[in-house]
């Protein structure tokens, strides 16, 4: 029960000039499939790839692969003159610039959403959590949307967007909510409901099937799992792995208990949707409304009440060295609040913006290899 699996889109770039490729190199890829096999993907722009590990007992194991992993990209991409950097946004990607891989998936999307499919120069962190009883997973992800800003708030790694600073710490699902079908998850309360909405869509031939409902959690199509897609991608994996725990301990809780945040209503969602942007804008130092009390809290606040709710799950996965790497988090700051740092310091001692931006890039490449150990 509640095995735990991850995906993780990385940026590919041309390490002398730091900008985003526009071509995959197909030697680089041909090596990382040799080396990976199917554990490594292209993603719709050739400028991304995706990682994605088996399903796993432990953090630990979930470790062991994501380092693997990212090492060997790592490696070879250093030998066809790329970089690698986990970041929900790419400092130096222009979107008019991107190729489209070339497959039927890819293709058919590209033809609906048009530029706003371009535009989707967007990583991130997807998390899998097993709930084998279908029956229950969309009243789960009811139960679960109120926790999604904070998750996203403690990933966001995304403050630049085409050279320039957002102002946002989390751009990456300002842009992505462009898409239809993303944003919170519709208020629905049981399988009927959900399965309603998609024969309503895939009878009238909007979608295809599920997998094209790209809410920021949603149950897979594919896997017996409740996926997590809120998450920038992170670039420090001891933060990847240290959410993608506490998410699968808010399953468990939720799940051994049927009653909790069972009264989420639409006031709830709204407040829901209001903190998902405060974690865009302003991350760990942003203020939220708790969804149920309706009172201000800080996230470190959150965090905490959070932290002591999931005790007896995070005991019972073997995961509490995790949980408390979010602590480091909410105290010395996300990828996105380094990257603003490296930035500004860059540009106040002179620098060029496109040197302070080469700097923010190499330090995200260089985090990325850096495979911690929390």
């Amino acid at each position: 029960m509640y095995t735990l699996g991850m995906e993780e889109e990385y940026f590919l770039f041309d390490a002398k000039t730091r900008h985003a490729v526009r071509r995959a190199n197909k030697k680089f890829l041909l090596l990382t499939q040799k080396q990976l096999g199917d554990r490594v993907m292209t993603e719709m722009l050739q400028s991304q790839l995706e990682v994605a590990t088996p399903p796993c007992a432990s953090a630990e194991e979930v470790r062991t692969h994501l380092s693997h992993y990212r090492r060997t990209l790592g490696q070879a991409a250093a030998e066809h003159n790329l970089g690698l950097a986990a970041m929900g946004t790419f400092p130096l990607a222009y979107w008019p610039e991107q190729m489209v891989t070339r497959k039927p998936r890819y293709g058919a999307i590209m033809d609906d959403l048009q530029m706003v499919g371009y535009r989707n120069m967007l990583c991130g962190m997807h998390v899998h959590v097993a709930v084998p009883d279908t029956d229950t997973r969309i009243n789960l992800i009811m139960r679960l949307t109120p926790y999604l800003p904070l998750l996203l708030a403690l990933s966001t790694s995304s403050p630049f967007w085409q050279g320039h600073l957002t102002g946002l710490v989390g751009y990456r699902l300002a842009a992505y909510d462009e898409l239809p079908r993303t944003g919170l998850p519709e208020l629905f309360r049981t399988n009927d409901d959900y399965r309603e909405f998609v024969a309503a869509l895939t009878w009238a031939k909007i979608i295809p099937d599920a997998s094209y409902i790209w809410w920021a959690i949603r149950p897979s199509l594919n896997n017996p799992t409740i996926e997590l897609r809120v998450a920038d991608s992170c670039t420090r994996l001891d933060d990847a792995i240290a959410i993608a725990t506490l998410f699968r301990c808010l399953v468990r809780a939720l799940d051994r208990d049927r009653a909790l945040n069972a009264g989420f209503d639409r006031v709830g969602r709204a407040i829901t949707q209001e903190n998902k942007w405060h974690a865009q804008r302003y991350g760990i130092g942003a203020t939220f409304v708790e969804p149920f009390s309706r009172s201000p809290l800080t996230l470190a606040q959150w965090l905490d009440q959070v932290i002591d709710f999931i005790a007896e799950d995070a005991d019972a996965l073997g995961c509490s060295r995790e949980i408390r790497h979010l602590h480091a988090i909410a105290a010395h700051g996300t990828s996105a609040d380094r990257q603003i740092d490296i930035f500004g310091k860059a540009r106040g001692a002179g620098r060029r913006r496109l040197t302070a931006l080469k700097e923010v890039v190499d330090w995200a490449a260089a985090e990325t290899q850096a495979l911690g150990g929390a």
